[in-house]
């Protein structure tokens, strides 16, 4: 098969593949699109942790952004991890010289483990600069709450936070609720017109790394198809639960999930 479209993935590297730049290509091939990228960091991990961080210059960034998007356009650009204010300054000014108007930002803020991956200042600097050129932010409950500055326990703190974003730039939020304990999972889309609310399985398992990457890249990878919002998360959302599912049981820590769910292998491999 060709690729239906093209994904230009902004994100730091996992060594370990479960996250980052690794899950963001597995998600965007297996959706079968074509990704390209643009890495911002270096880590060395595995599924206990993160033993280091080294960071790619924000001049560097910038070369992979534009020289890359100067010989192929992406539909869609997805952001992840931008670990220091300069980084995000870098991608900024380059966002605004390609002007790709279908912008899903991650805001990668801590590791699975607990790893902080990010500075206070480029939280301020992501709130003020990056967040109102996107046409959609994908945050965790706790990313949620360092951005909204409020505590969620609940589906309705989850809305608050939602619209606390709104007013704060963000065209659209989706709030991913699985760091709440409920039996259901409640992901919740917010913008200026509506709030609309993706129910489904919870599975409980601790081999959930890189499921934030892995949404905000294929809710991207289908609106590069020609998807409405709405429904390019629906299928995102279905795409991680069922990577979930699957329940790999690679590592010690917290394992990843499997991007290979969605893909059959018709043809005998000699």
């Amino acid at each position: 098969m060709k690729p239906k479209s093209k994904v230009l993935i902004i994100a730091g590297s996992d060594s370990s593949g479960g996250a980052g730049i690794q899950a963001d290509i597995k998600t965007v091939t297996s959706l079968g699109s074509y990704a390209m990228t643009a890495i911002t960091a270096v880590t060395s991990q595995n599924t206990t942790g993160v033993r280091s961080i080294v960071a790619i210059s924000p001049k560097e960034i910038r070369n992979q952004i534009e020289f890359t998007v100067k010989d192929i356009r992406p539909d869609t650009i997805k952001i992840g991890m931008l670990h220091s204010k300069e980084v995000i300054l870098a991608v900024s000014k380059s966002l605004e010289k390609i002007k790709v108007r279908k912008l899903v930002l991650d805001p990668v803020m801590v590791a699975k483990g607990g790893t902080k991956l990010i500075n206070n200042a480029a939280i301020i600097f992501l709130k003020k600069k990056l967040m109102k050129k996107t046409l959609l932010i994908t945050p965790n409950i706790p990313e949620a709450e360092i951005l909204s500055r409020m505590k969620i326990n609940s589906t309705k703190d989850m809305i608050k936070a939602g619209k606390i974003l709104i007013n704060l730039g963000a065209k659209n939020v989706l709030i991913k609720g699985g760091h709440l304990k409920s039996k259901k999972m409640n992901d919740i889309l917010v913008n200026k017109k509506i709030i609309k609310v993706f129910n489904s399985k919870k599975y409980n398992s601790k081999n959930t790394h890189g499921t934030g990457c892995t949404l905000s890249s294929a809710i991207a990878t289908h609106l590069s198809c020609g998807k409405d919002l709405i429904k390019s998360c629906e299928l995102g959302i279905k795409y991680v639960n069922e990577a979930i599912k699957s329940n790999l049981k690679l590592g010690k820590g917290n394992g990843p999930i499997n991007h290979l769910n969605s893909v059959t292998i018709n043809k005998k491999l000699n």
